[in-house]
Protein backbone atom coordinates (compact mmCIF):
# COMPACT_ATOMS: atom_id res chain seq x y z
CA UNK A 1 0.00 0.00 0.00
CA UNK A 2 1.01 3.63 -0.40
CA UNK A 3 2.89 4.75 2.70
CA UNK A 4 0.86 6.92 5.06
CA UNK A 5 1.85 9.87 7.21
CA UNK A 6 1.39 8.50 10.72
CA UNK A 7 2.19 10.15 14.04
CA UNK A 8 2.98 7.69 16.82
CA UNK A 9 1.98 8.49 20.41
CA UNK A 10 3.23 6.21 23.18
CA UNK A 11 5.50 6.11 26.19
CA UNK A 12 6.41 2.79 27.90
CA UNK A 13 8.03 -0.45 26.75
CA UNK A 14 4.61 -1.76 25.73
CA UNK A 15 4.49 0.71 22.82
CA UNK A 16 7.99 0.15 21.43
CA UNK A 17 7.31 -2.93 19.25
CA UNK A 18 4.37 -1.18 17.57
CA UNK A 19 6.46 1.86 16.69
CA UNK A 20 9.16 -0.37 15.24
CA UNK A 21 6.57 -2.30 13.20
CA UNK A 22 5.04 0.84 11.71
CA UNK A 23 8.44 2.21 10.75
CA UNK A 24 9.52 -1.16 9.30
CA UNK A 25 6.35 -1.24 7.16
CA UNK A 26 7.58 1.86 5.33
CA UNK A 27 5.11 4.40 6.66
CA UNK A 28 6.31 7.97 7.13
CA UNK A 29 6.40 8.92 10.81
CA UNK A 30 6.89 12.71 10.88
CA UNK A 31 6.73 12.89 14.69
CA UNK A 32 6.68 10.63 17.73
CA UNK A 33 4.87 11.98 20.78
CA UNK A 34 5.86 10.66 24.18
CA UNK A 35 5.88 11.70 27.84
CA UNK A 36 8.67 14.08 28.91
CA UNK A 37 11.77 12.56 30.54
CA UNK A 38 11.20 11.56 34.16
CA UNK A 39 13.69 11.36 37.05
CA UNK A 40 14.85 7.76 37.42
CA UNK A 41 17.55 5.70 39.09
CA UNK A 42 19.48 6.49 42.22
CA UNK A 43 20.68 9.82 40.83
CA UNK A 44 17.15 10.82 39.81
CA UNK A 45 18.44 12.08 36.50
CA UNK A 46 15.81 12.71 33.80
CA UNK A 47 15.48 9.60 31.64
CA UNK A 48 13.82 9.56 28.21
CA UNK A 49 10.90 7.17 27.80
CA UNK A 50 11.44 3.81 26.06
CA UNK A 51 9.49 5.14 23.07
CA UNK A 52 11.72 8.23 22.89
CA UNK A 53 14.81 6.02 22.84
CA UNK A 54 13.35 3.84 20.07
CA UNK A 55 12.35 6.91 18.04
CA UNK A 56 15.87 8.28 18.33
CA UNK A 57 17.26 4.93 17.21
CA UNK A 58 15.01 5.10 14.17
CA UNK A 59 16.00 8.69 13.43
CA UNK A 60 12.50 10.07 14.07
CA UNK A 61 11.57 13.45 15.53
CA UNK A 62 10.53 13.24 19.19
CA UNK A 63 8.05 15.62 20.78
CA UNK A 64 7.47 15.65 24.53
CA UNK A 65 4.72 18.15 25.38
CA UNK A 66 3.51 18.17 28.96
CA UNK A 67 -0.05 18.38 27.64
CA UNK A 68 -2.05 18.80 24.46
CA UNK A 69 -4.67 21.34 25.53
CA UNK A 70 -2.61 24.31 24.41
CA UNK A 71 -3.78 25.70 21.05
CA UNK A 72 -0.19 26.04 19.85
CA UNK A 73 0.42 22.32 20.49
CA UNK A 74 -2.78 21.44 18.67
CA UNK A 75 -1.81 23.62 15.71
CA UNK A 76 1.63 21.99 15.59
CA UNK A 77 -0.02 18.56 15.52
CA UNK A 78 -2.45 19.60 12.77
CA UNK A 79 0.44 21.01 10.73
CA UNK A 80 1.87 17.48 10.41
CA UNK A 81 -0.86 16.84 7.79
CA UNK A 82 -1.43 13.30 9.05
CA UNK A 83 -3.33 10.43 7.55
CA UNK A 84 -3.55 8.73 10.95
CA UNK A 85 -2.20 8.72 14.49
CA UNK A 86 -1.44 5.46 16.30
CA UNK A 87 -1.65 5.60 20.09
CA UNK A 88 -0.30 2.98 22.52
CA UNK A 89 -0.16 3.70 26.26
CA UNK A 90 0.66 7.36 25.67
CA UNK A 91 -0.49 8.59 29.06
CA UNK A 92 -2.15 11.86 28.01
CA UNK A 93 -5.78 12.61 27.23
CA UNK A 94 -6.23 13.57 23.58
CA UNK A 95 -8.46 16.65 23.22
CA UNK A 96 -11.02 16.70 20.41
CA UNK A 97 -8.88 18.89 18.09
CA UNK A 98 -6.12 16.24 18.27
CA UNK A 99 -8.60 13.42 17.64
CA UNK A 100 -10.01 15.28 14.65
CA UNK A 101 -6.72 16.30 13.00
CA UNK A 102 -5.64 13.08 11.18
CA UNK A 103 -7.59 12.29 8.01
CA UNK A 104 -8.38 8.73 9.19
CA UNK A 105 -8.54 9.56 12.89
CA UNK A 106 -6.59 8.31 15.91
CA UNK A 107 -6.31 4.55 16.43
CA UNK A 108 -5.47 3.02 19.81
CA UNK A 109 -3.72 -0.27 20.63
CA UNK A 110 -5.38 -1.24 23.91
CA UNK A 111 -4.27 -4.15 26.09
CA UNK A 112 -7.64 -5.70 26.90
CA UNK A 113 -10.71 -7.26 25.31
CA UNK A 114 -12.87 -4.14 25.28
CA UNK A 115 -15.28 -3.25 26.75
CA UNK A 116 -13.68 -5.20 29.62
CA UNK A 117 -10.92 -3.26 31.37
CA UNK A 118 -11.10 0.22 29.94
CA UNK A 119 -8.53 2.48 31.56
CA UNK A 120 -4.99 2.68 32.83
CA UNK A 121 -4.07 -0.79 34.16
CA UNK A 122 -5.86 -3.43 32.07
CA UNK A 123 -3.18 -6.13 32.34
CA UNK A 124 -2.90 -5.96 36.12
CA UNK A 125 -6.66 -5.80 36.65
CA UNK A 126 -7.35 -8.75 34.37
CA UNK A 127 -4.93 -10.99 36.28
CA UNK A 128 -6.05 -9.69 39.67
CA UNK A 129 -9.68 -10.43 38.84
CA UNK A 130 -8.85 -13.99 37.84
CA UNK A 131 -9.57 -13.60 34.12
CA UNK A 132 -8.42 -16.60 32.11
CA UNK A 133 -7.80 -14.62 28.93
CA UNK A 134 -7.06 -11.12 27.73
CA UNK A 135 -5.97 -9.64 24.42
CA UNK A 136 -5.47 -6.63 22.18
CA UNK A 137 -8.20 -4.36 20.88
CA UNK A 138 -7.46 -2.02 17.98
CA UNK A 139 -9.99 0.78 18.32
CA UNK A 140 -10.88 4.17 16.88
CA UNK A 141 -10.47 6.79 19.57
CA UNK A 142 -13.14 9.19 20.69
CA UNK A 143 -13.50 11.57 23.62
CA UNK A 144 -14.58 8.90 26.16
CA UNK A 145 -12.16 6.67 28.05
CA UNK A 146 -11.56 3.72 25.71
CA UNK A 147 -15.17 3.90 24.53
CA UNK A 148 -14.57 4.04 20.77
CA UNK A 149 -15.60 1.38 18.25
CA UNK A 150 -13.31 -1.62 17.82
CA UNK A 151 -11.75 -2.57 14.50
CA UNK A 152 -10.31 -5.91 15.54
CA UNK A 153 -9.42 -8.03 18.58
CA UNK A 154 -7.20 -11.00 19.27
CA UNK A 155 -7.11 -13.10 22.43
CA UNK A 156 -4.40 -14.80 24.46
CA UNK A 157 -4.60 -17.11 27.47
CA UNK A 158 -3.35 -15.69 30.74
CA UNK A 159 -2.76 -19.13 32.22
CA UNK A 160 -2.79 -20.16 35.85
CA UNK A 161 0.79 -18.93 36.32
CA UNK A 162 0.66 -15.82 34.12
CA UNK A 163 2.29 -12.74 35.66
CA UNK A 164 1.89 -9.14 34.57
CA UNK A 165 5.40 -8.99 33.11
CA UNK A 166 5.03 -11.95 30.77
CA UNK A 167 1.46 -11.02 29.76
CA UNK A 168 2.64 -7.47 29.07
CA UNK A 169 5.39 -8.72 26.76
CA UNK A 170 3.05 -11.06 24.91
CA UNK A 171 0.48 -8.31 24.39
CA UNK A 172 3.12 -5.80 23.26
CA UNK A 173 4.26 -8.27 20.61
CA UNK A 174 0.68 -9.03 19.61
CA UNK A 175 -0.17 -5.34 19.26
CA UNK A 176 2.83 -4.84 16.97
CA UNK A 177 1.78 -7.86 14.92
CA UNK A 178 -1.78 -6.56 14.54
CA UNK A 179 -1.29 -2.85 13.88
CA UNK A 180 0.14 -2.85 10.34
CA UNK A 181 -2.58 -5.15 8.90
CA UNK A 182 -5.15 -3.04 10.77
CA UNK A 183 -3.85 0.14 9.15
CA UNK A 184 -4.11 -1.53 5.75
CA UNK A 185 -7.67 -2.69 6.45
CA UNK A 186 -8.77 0.75 7.62
CA UNK A 187 -7.36 2.40 4.50
CA UNK A 188 -8.89 -0.22 2.21
CA UNK A 189 -12.25 0.00 3.94
CA UNK A 190 -12.25 -3.73 4.62
CA UNK A 191 -11.99 -3.34 8.40
CA UNK A 192 -15.15 -1.93 9.94
CA UNK A 193 -15.26 -0.38 13.41
CA UNK A 194 -17.92 -2.06 15.56
CA UNK A 195 -19.42 -0.15 18.53
CA UNK A 196 -18.60 -1.67 21.89
CA UNK A 197 -21.49 -3.45 23.63
CA UNK A 198 -22.99 -1.82 26.69
CA UNK A 199 -22.80 -5.09 28.64
CA UNK A 200 -19.54 -6.15 30.22
CA UNK A 201 -17.95 -2.73 30.76
CA UNK A 202 -15.31 -2.70 33.52
CA UNK A 203 -12.69 -0.11 34.44
CA UNK A 204 -9.03 -0.79 35.12
CA UNK A 205 -8.07 1.95 37.54
CA UNK A 206 -4.40 2.71 38.09
CA UNK A 207 -2.81 0.56 40.80
CA UNK A 208 -2.53 2.54 44.03
CA UNK A 209 0.42 2.03 46.38
CA UNK A 210 -2.02 1.19 49.16
CA UNK A 211 -3.16 -1.86 47.19
CA UNK A 212 0.27 -3.43 46.97
CA UNK A 213 0.60 -4.64 50.60
CA UNK A 214 -0.46 -8.28 50.98
CA UNK A 215 -3.53 -8.80 53.13
CA UNK A 216 -3.13 -12.29 54.57
CA UNK A 217 -6.79 -12.41 55.62
CA UNK A 218 -7.62 -12.92 51.94
CA UNK A 219 -7.93 -16.47 50.61
CA UNK A 220 -4.60 -17.80 49.33
CA UNK A 221 -5.80 -17.80 45.72
CA UNK A 222 -6.56 -14.07 46.01
CA UNK A 223 -3.05 -13.47 47.36
CA UNK A 224 -1.69 -15.43 44.40
CA UNK A 225 -3.64 -13.29 41.93
CA UNK A 226 -2.39 -10.12 43.62
CA UNK A 227 1.22 -11.32 43.45
CA UNK A 228 0.94 -12.27 39.78
CA UNK A 229 -0.86 -9.02 38.88
CA UNK A 230 1.88 -6.90 40.43
CA UNK A 231 4.93 -8.92 39.33
CA UNK A 232 7.52 -7.68 38.62
CA UNK A 233 6.39 -4.08 39.20
CA UNK A 234 5.41 -2.55 41.53
CA UNK A 235 5.36 -5.86 43.42
CA UNK A 236 3.09 -7.17 46.18
CA UNK A 237 4.91 -7.10 49.51
CA UNK A 238 4.93 -7.94 53.20
CA UNK A 239 6.95 -6.38 56.01
CA UNK A 240 9.21 -8.19 58.47
CA UNK A 241 11.84 -6.88 60.86
CA UNK A 242 11.30 -3.34 59.58
CA UNK A 243 11.91 -4.23 55.93
CA UNK A 244 9.65 -4.79 52.97
CA UNK A 245 9.94 -7.98 50.97
CA UNK A 246 8.35 -8.11 47.52
CA UNK A 247 6.84 -11.41 46.48
CA UNK A 248 7.27 -11.96 42.74
CA UNK A 249 6.07 -15.57 42.45
CA UNK A 250 4.71 -18.33 44.62
CA UNK A 251 1.98 -20.93 44.94
CA UNK A 252 -1.18 -21.77 46.86
CA UNK A 253 -0.58 -24.72 49.21
CA UNK A 254 -2.50 -26.50 51.94
CA UNK A 255 -2.20 -25.07 55.41
CA UNK A 256 -4.22 -23.61 58.24
CA UNK A 257 -3.62 -20.99 60.90
CA UNK A 258 -4.14 -17.39 61.92
CA UNK A 259 -3.83 -15.28 58.76
CA UNK A 260 -0.25 -14.04 58.47
CA UNK A 261 1.23 -16.82 60.59
CA UNK A 262 4.39 -18.40 59.16
CA UNK A 263 3.67 -22.13 59.28
CA UNK A 264 7.10 -23.63 58.55
CA UNK A 265 10.71 -22.85 57.74
CA UNK A 266 9.92 -22.41 54.03
CA UNK A 267 7.94 -19.17 54.54
CA UNK A 268 4.57 -20.79 54.02
CA UNK A 269 2.05 -18.23 55.28
CA UNK A 270 -1.48 -18.95 56.49
CA UNK A 271 -4.18 -17.02 54.68
CA UNK A 272 -7.91 -16.52 55.23
CA UNK A 273 -8.31 -19.81 53.40
CA UNK A 274 -5.44 -22.25 52.73
CA UNK A 275 -1.85 -20.91 52.63
CA UNK A 276 0.60 -19.24 50.30
CA UNK A 277 4.25 -20.13 49.80
CA UNK A 278 6.46 -17.47 48.11
CA UNK A 279 9.01 -18.82 45.64
CA UNK A 280 10.70 -15.70 44.25
CA UNK A 281 11.21 -12.58 46.35
CA UNK A 282 13.10 -9.31 46.42
CA UNK A 283 14.29 -7.07 49.23
CA UNK A 284 14.77 -3.35 48.76
CA UNK A 285 18.00 -2.61 46.91
CA UNK A 286 18.64 -6.31 46.20
CA UNK A 287 18.24 -8.49 43.14
CA UNK A 288 15.34 -10.93 42.91
CA UNK A 289 16.16 -14.25 44.57
CA UNK A 290 14.62 -17.57 45.55
CA UNK A 291 12.91 -17.77 48.91
CA UNK A 292 15.66 -20.20 50.04
CA UNK A 293 18.30 -17.54 49.31
CA UNK A 294 16.27 -14.94 51.19
CA UNK A 295 15.89 -17.08 54.29
CA UNK A 296 19.63 -17.79 54.51
CA UNK A 297 20.37 -14.11 55.09
CA UNK A 298 17.01 -12.83 56.33
CA UNK A 299 15.34 -15.38 58.60
CA UNK A 300 11.56 -15.42 58.90
CA UNK A 301 11.12 -18.23 61.43
CA UNK A 302 8.18 -20.55 61.85
CA UNK A 303 5.71 -18.92 64.22
CA UNK A 304 6.39 -15.37 63.01
CA UNK A 305 3.19 -13.34 62.70
CA UNK A 306 3.29 -11.18 59.59
CA UNK A 307 1.06 -8.15 59.78
CA UNK A 308 -1.38 -7.08 57.10
CA UNK A 309 -1.81 -3.60 55.61
CA UNK A 310 -1.67 -0.86 58.24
Amino acid sequence: MTPLRIAFMGTPDFAVPALAAIAAAGHTVPAVYTQPPRPAGRGKKPRPSPVALEAERLGLEVRTPAGLKDVAEQDAFAALDLDMAIVAAYGLILPQPILDAPRLGCVNIHASLLPRWRGAAPIQRAIWAGDTETGISIMRMEAGLDTGPVYTQRRIDIGADGVAGSVHDALAALGAEMIVPAIEGIVAGTLAATPQPEAGVTYAKKVDKAETAIDWTQPADAVDRQVRALSPFPGAWFAHDGQRVKVLAGAVVSGDGTPGLVLDDRLTVACGKAAYRPAKVQRAGKAAMSVEELLRGFPVPKGTQLMGPQ
